[in-house]
């Protein structure tokens, strides 16, 4: 399986096939990225869109206003190229319906590699953080008698529960639905809301899941200033595809590499 790091300013994008990632973008300056439904709806086939070029294969997703969160896989190991396509496609065409000529979002979209082993917590934390966001955001609450349902924008109530036959191509519903341990049943798939629902009525603390510490790694780290969300082992595997690919030679350790990170 090769590697390629793509070098960027800042830190540099590792890829290879069969990646998975936790992308988050926000608006310039915090933003909206999106005002209206018309927006979100754009989005979505601008990603669909993204997908199908770039092969991603997206295993949930969230839009909030001014910021969204994926979790994908990239098949072809392409990340960088798809990501910009979709971010620069977006930018177009909201400049096109606003008529301007503006940046959407603000600065460099952040990636973090995930280990998708279906027997490690990690992936299956990632989803539940992700359909949990418009909790943790306050846009949907128990207390108000509300259900994570209640909020449009999440592939939790756009996918998840919904039908298959309703599911875009582009979405690893299958295997989504396998990590959160839910049957694709009209009875797995009001289960798993409910499962989310009670997380959410449990408060801040259960609402944050995932950002507990795993192995001594917490998720929230990861959002602040990781680049990897996984087990010692997955660690060093994407240090030592950074170490091979793509520096010239110039990393002598595994060590050396993470510093740049």
């Amino acid at each position: 399986m090769g590697a390629l790091v793509s070098w960027m300013p800042r830190k540099p994008r590792i890829q290879f096939k069969n990646a998975v990632y936790h992308v988050m973008a926000g608006g310039k300056g915090r933003g909206k990225i999106f005002r209206d439904e018309e927006d979100h709806e754009i989005f979505l086939r601008t990603l669909g869109e993204a997908c199908e070029k770039a092969g991603f294969l997206v295993y949930a997703w969230v839009l909030m206003g001014n910021h969204y969160h994926l979790a994908l896989l990239t098949p072809r190991g392409n990340l960088v190229e798809g990501m910009a396509w979709l971010q620069n496609t977006y930018t177009r065409r909201m400049n096109s319906k606003y008529r301007r000529s503006s940046t959407v979002f603000g600065g460099r979209y952040k990636s973090v590699l995930v280990e998708s082993d279906p027997d490690a917590p990690y992936l299956p934390t990632l989803l539940d953080y992700i359909h949990l966001n418009p909790a943790r955001a306050r846009i949907v609450s128990a207390k108000r008698g509300e259900s994570l349902l209640d909020y449009s924008w999440s592939s939790l109530s756009c996918v998840y529960v919904p039908p298959p036959t309703k599911r875009p191509k582009w979405m690893a519903s299958a295997e989504g639905m396998s990590l959160m341990e839910a049957t694709d049943t009209t009875r797995g798939r009001r289960a798993l809301s409910e499962r989310l629902d009670r997380r959410m009525a449990g408060g801040k603390k259960a609402a944050t899941c995932g950002l507990v510490d795993i192995e001594g790694q917490s998720l929230q780290s990861t959002l602040q200033r990781g680049w990897y969300w996984g087990g010692p082992i997955f660690k060093k595997e994407m240090l030592r595809h950074m170490n091979k690919a793509g520096t010239g030679g110039k990393l002598g350790s595994m060590e050396e590499a993470e510093e740049l990170l």
